[in-house]
């Protein structure tokens, strides 16, 4: 599995991972100033963006993934900032290898299980028409009605992409998202706590991590702590990105 991946910056590495439906341009903002003082190895993870698809879908395979790439680019550690779904990967990661990971941020998600909540986001783009498509914007009239939430939808509309020859195509590998969409709510596992400094990002008007999560953060993440961004829902990265980016670096500068 070789993971697309973007560069920018120098200094200690900092693998980023996007969350479920995403790709690494949607941590653009916060990757920039993060760059300014660390080595930002943005990754899409596999059947999302423009990585390889693969029937598999689930944590433990997505840590491999990142380990796979961190032999590639020579790391034997890194930082891993992750966000929903791939803060679950990362977390999955520091649990299983520990000596890999030097400290982890993780951005708005909880070590548990979720209840599912996107199963209709999966059926509206599966049931879109795209060979018929000729512009973007009839994507997003098309699914008006199924996700009437506009954030939502160009944000899902970001992975809609032309190929080759100029026809639309979802980059998301939608039929495996759905098949395996039980085992991206589950929660990661681990035989034995992380020891690793790890913080958590907590959207101030989002549930993804409730007073009922901390418990188990502090059972599988003894190192931790957890910082409220201000003003931000589930997607902390999009709607405060300096925010997210200054808690990261002020967690993070202990190593620089």
């Amino acid at each position: 599995m070789e993971l697309h991946y973007q560069e920018t910056g120098t200094g200690a590495p900092l693998i980023v991972l996007h969350g479920l439906f995403g790709s690494l341009d949607n941590w653009a903002p916060v990757n920039r100033q993060l760059s300014r003082n660390f080595r930002v190895i943005a990754v899409d993870l596999r059947n999302h963006g423009r990585s390889p698809h693969s029937p598999e879908m689930n944590f433990s395979v997505m840590a491999e993934d990142i380990l796979e790439l961190m032999t590639r680019l020579g790391l034997e550690q890194s930082h891993l900032l992750g966000h929903s779904m791939g803060g679950k990967a990362a977390m999955q990661l520091a649990l299983n290898h520990p000596e890999r990971v030097d400290r982890l941020v993780v951005a708005d998600v909880a070590p548990v299980r979720y209840p599912p909540s996107h199963t209709h986001l999966i059926r509206a783009m599966m049931s879109l028409n795209v060979e018929a498509l000729e512009t973007r914007s009839q994507a997003e009239s098309a699914l008006e009605s199924s996700i009437p939430d506009r954030q939502v939808r160009q944000f899902l509309l970001k992975s809609l992409a032309r190929d080759d020859s100029g026809r639309f195509r979802w980059r998301l590998n939608l039929e495996v998202l759905e098949r395996n969409y039980e085992q991206l709510l589950a929660a990661p596992e681990g035989e034995r706590p992380c020891e690793r400094p790890t913080l958590f990002l907590r959207g101030e008007r989002s549930d993804y991590i409730r007073e009922s999560d901390l418990q188990e953060i502090r059972r599988l993440f003894p190192r931790s702590e957890v910082t409220l961004v201000r003003g931000a829902g589930h997607w902390v990265h999009a709607e405060q990105p300096e925010q997210v980016a200054n808690a990261a670096r002020a967690f993070l500068a202990n190593n620089l």
